[in-house]
């Protein structure tokens, strides 16, 4: 019995010569739960840099300007956007146009990390201006100045990146934030230079310093050593535990008596008695007056006319380095930083290893 010829098989999708295309997917609702997907932390600790004397050698560290302004965190999520200071601060409406910038990205959910700065004429990020775009310590103005500096991507679409190398980070980064532009939110470049080189001349243009990256480290809080800072002038906070009064001096302050942090206590680094001026002294003086006590929160050998403090006002200190007995040389006071957005007074024992 003779078989009647098989009738030729259809085409997959319409006709033969047609391409194969799968259905259009509809984006995901990023409000829909899925399992596949990582939950996106409400805060993350920041990555903090380890303060070194020199630039690292080795094609693994990446260079970048340091930028001197507030450590923030921009949450974009399905319900709006969140700006977290360093301290776990809500200062999304003290930065609104940040905050509106962060709306526009193309991206459904992401955690920036960067720095909130102003610049100068020249340029420069400059942490007074910030400051007093704020309000000035403890105001509560919107800066509509400043600019988020964005360094890092630690969450982005609904994938948690901090397991992975900051190579690839900086990878999805740059796709998301272009470099250049003028825009609220910029990226923070990576130049590809000599540390040595890069930093002498960040330091002739009047820079803060520098930033060194490990490109293979994951994201990891704390100050590990994956990233490091390069000063050109080194600049850290320190707490004010006293003063020293002078009847020649602006504000009657002679010089103020500093403490940094060496494991869980305080320990006296020394004075200041240069960078003020009539008002900042005046300021400064205000705030000193509220906080006297009798005996000293640490010990600073004996010392006449002074005054005690409770060790709650965190100074900016610019300095040129360390004694050899872990005093500060060369000081200089720049103002007062928010001590609600420190959580850590500068670790003494990490300078004084680079002597």
């Amino acid at each position: 019995m003779i078989k009647p010829p098989r009738k030729p098989p259809q085409p997959l999708l319409g006709e033969a010569d047609a391409p194969l295309r799968s259905r259009p997917r509809r984006r995901r609702d990023p409000a829909q739960p899925n399992l596949l997907l990582d939950p996106m932390p409400a805060r993350v600790d920041p990555c903090l840099a380890l303060l070194k004397p020199r630039p690292p050698k080795g094609a693994q560290w990446a260079f970048e300007v340091k930028w001197d302004g507030y450590r923030v965190a921009v949450h974009i999520e399905p319900s709006g956007v969140r700006v977290i200071t360093r301290g776990g601060h809500d200062w999304t409406k003290r930065f609104p146009a940040i905050a509106a910038e962060a709306r526009r990205l193309p991206v459904s959910t992401a955690i920036l990390d960067g720095e909130a700065v102003v610049f100068d004429e020249q340029g420069r990020s400059d942490f007074g201006r910030l400051q007093q775009s704020l309000g000035g310590r403890g105001g509560k103005n919107a800066s509509r100045e400043a600019v988020l500096m964005a360094f890092d991507l630690l969450y982005f679409d609904g994938h948690d990146l901090t397991g992975t190398e900051l190579a690839s980070r900086r990878h999805l980064l740059e796709g998301l934030v272009p470099a250049g532009g003028e825009a609220a939110i910029r990226l923070s470049e990576e130049i590809e230079a000599d540390g040595d080189k890069l930093l002498r001349i960040a330091c002739e243009h009047d820079l803060e310093g520098i930033i060194a990256k490990d490109r293979n480290s994951p994201y990891r809080s704390g100050r590990l050593g994956d990233w490091l800072k390069i000063k050109c002038i080194q600049s850290d906070g320190f707490v004010i535990i006293g003063y020293e009064k002078s009847a020649a001096s602006f504000g009657s302050i002679g010089r103020l008596l500093l403490a940094a942090r060496k494991g869980s206590a305080l320990v006296y680094v020394g004075g200041v008695g240069t960078g003020f001026n009539e008002r900042s002294a005046s300021e400064l003086r205000q705030q000193m007056d509220k906080l006297k006590i009798a005996k000293p929160a640490v010990d600073t050998g004996r010392k006449r006319n002074a005054v005690f403090l409770e060790p709650k006002l965190i100074a900016e200190i610019e300095y040129r380095g360390w004694t050899r007995d872990g005093k500060l040389r060369h000081a200089s006071y720049k103002g007062l930083r928010d001590a609600a957005d420190i959580t850590l007074v500068y670790d003494l024992s990490l300078s004084l290893s680079a002597i």
